[in-house]
Order: C-alpha cells, then sequence, then structure tokens
C-alpha cells in the first residue's frame, strides 16, 4: 500500500522492548543538550545542565556501549548478506558498511561515556543542586553565576569539550536508530471506533503517522508481539472523534 498524500503528519514513535527505549530516551536527550549547548542567560544554563544530568543517570544504569556494539555489528552482517542478493546496489551498501566500520572502530576507541561529565566540577556542582525544587538560585550557586558571566569563548572550550566527548555516542546512536527506522515502510491502515491491534514479529519499533488535522493522537501500547492503538481527541471532553481514522504504520 502507499502513503497517505498529505504535508501536515506527526510522526509518533513506541518502542517495543526496554533497549529501544532507552535508546530513544537517550537520542532525545542529546538533541536537547546540542540545542540548549548555545547558552544565552542563567534560565538556559540551568536548563542544559539538567539534560546533562539526566543523561549521565541513563548512562549509570547499563550498557549503553556494549548494546549498541551488537547492534552495530548485527546491521553489519546484515548489509553483508544483502550485498549477495540479485540485483544489489553493491555501491550503496559498500558506503554504508565503510561508514558502520568507521562508526565501530571510533565506539570502541572512545573514553566511558559519560566520564568526561561526571568528573567536570561546574556539572557535578550544578548536579548536587537539581534534586532541589529551586535549588539553582543564584545565590545557591554562585560559582555557576560566575561562570555564566566569563567571555563567550572561556565557556566555549568548555562546553565544546563536553560534547566531543558525547560525538561517539551521538553518532552511533544515530547510526543505529536511523538503520532501524529504515528497515520498516510506512503503510496505509485503518482506525475504527478509535481503535486498532495487530501482532508483529520480531519488531522493535511502532512509528505511527498521524494528520495534524483532526487533532487526534495515539496512546499506545505494545509489548514484544502484540500491540494495540487508541486514539484520543486533544479535547477529552468536546473533541469530536471521526468513525474512521486514516493513519500510516511503520514496523520496524
Amino acid at each position: 500500500m502507499g502513503e497517505l498524500i498529505a504535508t501536515n503528519f506527526i510522526t509518533y514513535e513506541y518502542p517495543m522492548n526496554e533497549k529501544i527505549r532507552s535508546w530513544l530516551r537517550l537520542e532525545t536527550l542529546l538533541s536537547q543538550i546540542y540545542e540548549l549547548s548555545n547558552i544565552t542567560s542563567y534560565s538556559t544554563g540551568i536548563a542544559f545542565f539538567r539534560s546533562v544530568s539526566e543523561l549521565i543517570e541513563i548512562l549509570d544504569r547499563g550498557e549503553v556501549r556494549s548494546e549498541l556494539m551488537k547492534e552495530l555489528e548485527k546491521q553489519r552482517i546484515q548489509l553483508a548478506n544483502w550485498a549477495e542478493a540479485p540485483n544489489a546496489d553493491n555501491q550503496l551498501i559498500s558506503t554504508l558498511l565503510e561508514q558502520l566500520s568507521e562508526t565501530i572502530s571510533k565506539l570502541m576507541s572512545a573514553p566511558r561515556f559519560g566520564h568526561h561529565l561526571r568528573t567536570d566540577k561546574i556539572i557535578s556542582m550544578v548536579r548536587q543542586r537539581l534534586s532541589i525544587p529551586g535549588g539553582c538560585c543564584s545565590f545557591d550557586l554562585p560559582t555557576l553565576q560566575l561562570w555564566l558571566n566569563i567571555s563567550q569563548i572561556e565557556r566555549n572550550k568548555s562546553i565544546n569539550g563536553w560534547l566531543q566527548s558525547l560525538d561517539p555516542l551521538k553518532n552511533a546512536l544515530n547510526t543505529v536508530l536511523t538503520l532501524i527506522r529504515q528497515s520498516g515502510n510506512f503503510e496505509i491502515k485503518e482506525s475504527h471506533n478509535g481503535f486498532y491491534q495487530d501482532n508483529v514479529e520480531g519488531k522493535e519499533l511502532l512509528r505511527i503517522k498521524l494528520s495534524i488535522e483532526h487533532l487526534i493522537y495515539p496512546q499506545i501500547s505494545g509489548h514484544k508481539t502484540r500491540f494495540a492503538l487508541r486514539f484520543l481527541h486533544i479535547d477529552s471532553e468536546n473533541g469530536i472523534l471521526p468513525d474512521v481514522i486514516n493513519f500510516e504504520l511503520s514496523c520496524c
């Protein structure tokens, strides 16, 4: 089946296992960190350090590097097998294999994820105050207040060092999630009375593409082989839900 013809779509994603759940959270935090790294005020500085703190907490919970290495190797083997198929685009596959090998090499040689962030004095100092409601006032953190007022060049030296330490993680994660997302194809589906369910086998990520037109969003639940979608209106009391809802579904 083809795709719906429209431009104003939102793509919702849902992880089917804990590994993908963790990777999507890491992706979100890394996006926030890189976007907030242009610190222009005390408030944006606190927002940046809060995202950094949350990233460190996730990295401390599991073996992110080993899981990414396993997935990259799995994708490398799969690409190598595709190269043997009839009519395979060997030039494209060769390019992708080179990129994967480079990503794997950089991941193997990178220091422990988050180590540079954990040992930084400014980050450690702010992290100690983040768990306290309003605990990052300027009178609580005069050192941070001073750091935020030194020259932009000096601040950028620290910030660039932090970001560079995250580049191997960011690049590996982006490669893995891009390959997973590209492994599925969107197909048009119909929901009747705001509900849809189906079975999947060996899939890790659901992607639902839905028009913003009717102000409807999907509430997604699932695990391993089964999933269900319940479509809800943003105005839960007065919103009108169409009897039939067209959407696109990709199981990756």
